[in-house]
């Protein structure tokens, strides 16, 4: 791991030493992170800067320095503060059932925090907060007879629908709803051109009289626990 590597560990993860020369700190990674939350969640990621964290904590960018050395290990620790620990579960049940709750919650997240998204593509070092949904995607599915990478890989699919929901949403705007977005333009293509494409025809007609335009989410969700029972059940027989 390389230096810039390995700082982030520590940031994330610890130990956290206080300084032992120079003034006394004033400031704490959880407030740096919350700062940088705010603007993130307010202007977007790209408005983040080390100027404007320092500036929303009333320090000079150079205080800031002694605390994070960049921008990069200022978004890692934003991202572990934003996804922060995975909650305990708040009903009993089987490991369906908790993957669904755990999968709801963090769809929320995703929504409260769309930058999330943007800042967690590609090699990184994750911190405790976000590990903690993983592990209790990953637990959920102990005892069901799929082998470890079976159980990661069941909890990267789950994540991956979620980003790919969350990202469909963000681009459609503030109305956030891809689906009547994509629904509204190919009704107004098909009308015109539609006589080559009879099934999708049909099928949008069909679509339009069924209650709301926001399903591919639970679609997607509830196909993947589906997929996942039926691999479950055939380790079982």
């Amino acid at each position: 791991m390389d230096g810039a590597g390995a700082e982030v560990v520590r940031l994330l993860w610890g130990p956290h030493p206080k300084p032992t020369r120079g003034p006394r700190p004033t400031l704490d990674l959880h407030r740096i992170a919350r700062a940088g939350i705010e603007i993130a969640d307010a202007a977007g990621l790209a408005d983040v800067s080390m100027q404007r964290v320092a500036a929303q904590l009333g320090v000079t960018k150079m205080a800031l320095y002694r605390y994070v050395p960049g921008k990069a290990e200022l978004v890692a620790l934003m991202v572990d503060a934003a996804i922060g620990p995975c909650p305990a579960p708040t009903r009993p049940g089987g490991w369906r059932e908790q993957l669904e709750e755990w999968a709801r919650r963090l769809i929320t997240v995703f929504h409260q925090h769309p930058w999330v998204l943007a800042a967690t593509v590609g090699p990184r070092v994750p911190g405790p907060g976000e590990l903690s949904w993983l592990e209790r995607a990953v637990s959920a599915l102990d005892g069901t007879g799929l082998n470890g990478a079976e159980r990661m890989d069941a909890a990267v699919l789950l994540i991956g629908h979620m980003r790919g929901i969350t990202q469909q949403a963000q681009a459609a705007g503030p109305a956030g709803n891809p689906e009547a977005h994509l629904g509204a333009v190919l009704g107004d293509l098909l009308r015109e051109h539609g006589e080559p494409f009879p099934a999708l025809t049909a099928a949008l007609a069909s679509a339009l009289h069924t209650e709301g335009q926001d399903q591919a989410w639970e679609f997607g969700l509830q196909r993947i626990l589906d997929g996942l029972a039926a691999l479950i059940d055939r380790r079982a027989r």
